[in-house]
């Protein structure tokens, strides 16, 4: 009888968060693929982990909360999203005392967690991030988000700068009930080998002696190292 196929190992992502150098990864170690599965917020990727849509998830702003697996990959840069033409893109960034006298537009999947942003509120709340940066291009405010919100969405009629000192966003990998496939993912975030005791890689296979002559060959010509000069030979002495 034919061995059933392994099942898919389930990644969940919110936008602007790009998973692709470790999906890159699993893929070469092992033989059971690997799902992306994109979601519009943490909140939406927490879920799909609570119902076990998917096995881990890549988030912003992941919360405290007991049972839930985190670790803190990096953190990213606040920008402010204009119109092309708004005074801002006449400098490099932003401070937060010039924010405070403009339009602020706040979507309803806001990614922030920053209560006291400076800025005027504007009363209508885009539904999306996408749709904020629409209205931005039209002049109707300002957007505070994320750096990777601001290059997903980019469009030619708008324009961002980063905020001097504004809170940044950390982002973070999460998962509840750990697996040999989630302790090989968390491994290959951790940047482990695909030999690590930790992981559930299959070894790799034995070289041949032609393959090991060349990769010696390769590291010879990689280092710089040329085969030694022949001596020259020695003058006779004159008497």
């Amino acid at each position: 009888m034919t061995a059933p196929a392994a099942q898919p190992f389930r990644l969940a992502f919110v936008p602007g968060v790009t998973p692709a150098k470790w999906v890159r990864i699993w893929s070469e170690r092992r033989r059971d693929r690997i799902e992306l599965v994109a979601c519009d917020n943490t909140d939406a990727a927490l879920s799909q982990l609570s119902d076990g849509t998917v096995q881990v998830a890549l988030v912003r702003e992941p919360p405290a909360e007991v049972g839930l697996n985190v670790i803190p990959l990096y953190t990213e840069t606040t920008v402010a999203v204009v119109e092309k033409e708004h005074l801002f893109t006449a400098v490099t960034e932003v401070a937060l005392t010039d924010i405070a006298d403009e339009p602020l537009l706040i979507p309803l999947d806001d990614p922030l967690t920053w209560p006291d942003r400076p800025g005027v509120r504007v009363d209508h709340r885009p539904a999306t991030v996408s749709d904020g940066i629409q209205l931005v291009a039209t002049g109707m405010g300002v957007l505070l988000v994320p750096q990777s919100l601001a290059r997903l969405h980019h469009r030619r009629d708008v324009a961002y700068r980063p905020v001097q000192h504004a809170p940044q966003t950390p982002v973070a990998l999460v998962w509840r009930q750990t697996s040999p496939q989630v302790e090989e993912f968390v491994g290959i975030v951790r940047g482990r080998g695909p030999n690590s005791s930790r992981g559930e890689s299959e070894p790799a296979p034995k070289r041949t002696a032609r393959e090991k002559m060349l990769a010696k060959r390769a590291a010879r010509e990689a280092a710089g190292k040329q085969p030694p000069s022949p001596r020259k030979p020695r003058r006779p002495r004159s008497r």
